[in-house]
């Protein structure tokens, strides 16, 4: 069975603290019959969203094609971090790519953070940005090297934002005894990620683009204008952008193959009392150094909303809430009794680099996904260059291009066995305490 369908109800949002949270819009029509457009946009995330914002604004006529509902993907259920940079530490980017090349990419970075800022003071203020985004740090090898990271981008980029911690300091913000320090930006952010996707899909619609749900494309005939299809309809479009992260499922196998979907975790708890909401002293968003990585933050009305343990296998653990409650009772022994009101699942997309994979697929056909847990960011950014490219000016989208995403060994066959093994011997390490 399709990613798309596996562990998710056609056409509704999980149950998550996120949907509970919000007034969603009623059921946009699905694609019936024959139909045309300048560009067609196959996922209504945030990239997908974004792209259709942008066209539409230049006159462009766009229909967005998603196989549930706008914002159900990656882009409503994720942790909300609006992280700096990409998923690779700045000073090795420069080192690989050179000091030119990694300064342009940097800037995107600061770009990407403040497109989001502005649309939530602008379109989504209900998203409710909220700056600082902590690094906790389990050894003090790895919290010096972040501690370098930091210094690396104050010298290099005039990036002040990002505050070092001992394990003291860092202790008198997050209520753990665990950490041996971390960092924290504040220059970074967290916001409700689905509101946030919601107000994207009426921004673009406002300028003009159509969203056809429940429209799972099933088949792309390629050529000087593309036809995409769908179970009761098509469009034939001059330009397609592929916009599907980790829900690409096999429909275009040169993206598959640099894109691969894990599965990551989110929890609800109830809301906690005062005294147990003292865990975090400030309003912040925090991850950890985990090999499956850890996220977690408050909420408005004080739960843990807490997150990780990426995975491969291609279904959803029957019971998320007990496979996350020791993972942050681990952190936080007082929440050991803490009840859980809602837990779910989301698929994103990695890649082998870490970073996001922006590719020409044929000379109208344009991809971007793999953002590796930086998507809240640098999604909407890839979305905005998308667009660009396809109105004529593909000079940030070349300079994205950069990026070194290669091919999973073996391709869509063999990449997710690979992965699965790699993160199978991480979860191994964890245990072990490698």
């Amino acid at each position: 069975m399709s990613v798309l369908y596996r562990n998710d109800t056609q056409g509704q949002f999980p149950n998550s603290w996120y949907a509970a949270t919000v007034d969603a819009p009623p059921m946009r029509p699905d694609l019936r019959g024959a139909n045309t457009a300048d560009v067609c946009i196959i996922g209504a995330g945030y990239t997908g969203l974004s792209a259709a914002k942008l066209l539409a604004e230049k006159g462009l006529s766009v229909v967005v094609l998603e196989a549930h509902r706008a914002g159900f993907g990656a882009s409503g259920r994720n942790g909300g971090q609006v992280a700096s940079g990409y998923n690779a530490p700045q000073r090795l980017l420069a080192k690989k790519l050179g000091a030119d090349t990694a300064r342009d990419l940097w800037a995107l970075t600061q770009e990407a953070k403040a497109d989001v800022a502005t649309n939530c003071e602008t379109i989504a203020p209900d998203a409710q940005w909220k700056p600082g985004v902590a690094h906790g740090c389990y050894s003090a090898k790895e919290r010096d090297g972040h501690h370098a990271d930091a210094a690396y981008l104050q010298v290099n980029y005039d990036y002040d934002q990002i505050k070092t911690c001992t394990q003291s300091e860092f202790a008198d913000v997050v209520g753990s005894p665990l950490y041996q320090g971390g960092t924290i930006d504040w220059g970074a952010a967290h916001i409700h990620p689905l509101r946030y996707a919601l107000a994207l899909a009426k921004a673009a619609e406002d300028a003009g683009a159509v969203i056809f749900e429940n429209s799972a494309v099933h088949h792309i005939a390629k050529g000087p204008k593309v036809t995409l299809r769908t179970g009761k309809g098509h469009v034939t479009a001059d330009h397609l952008i592929i916009a599907t992260n980790g829900y690409i499922s096999g429909l275009e196998r040169k993206v598959a193959a640099t894109i691969m979907p894990v599965n990551s975790f989110i929890c609800a708890t109830v809301p906690l009392s005062d005294t147990q909401a003292t865990i975090l002293k400030q309003d912040i968003a925090v991850e950890d150094s985990k090999n499956d990585v850890n996220y977690y933050r408050l909420s408005d009305d004080k739960r843990l909303l807490f997150g990780g343990r990426a995975a491969a296998k291609t279904t959803f653990p029957q019971d998320i809430g007990a496979m996350l409650r020791p993972r942050f009772t681990a952190l936080f022994p007082t929440l050991d009794r803490i009840g859980i009101d809602y837990a779910w699942g989301g698929t994103l997309g990695v890649t082998i680099s870490g970073l996001p994979a922006i590719q020409r697929i044929d000379s109208n056909i344009v991809s971007a996904g793999g953002y590796t847990g930086h998507g809240v960011a640098l999604s909407g950014l890839c979305g905005k260059i998308l667009g660009e490219a396809v109105a004529g000016h593909a000079s940030r989208f070349d300079t994205l291009a950069t990026l070194p995403t290669p091919a999973f060994p073996g391709g869509t066959a063999l990449g997710r066995p690979l992965l699965q093994m790699a993160l199978a011997w991480n979860g191994l390490r964890e245990k072990l305490g490698l």
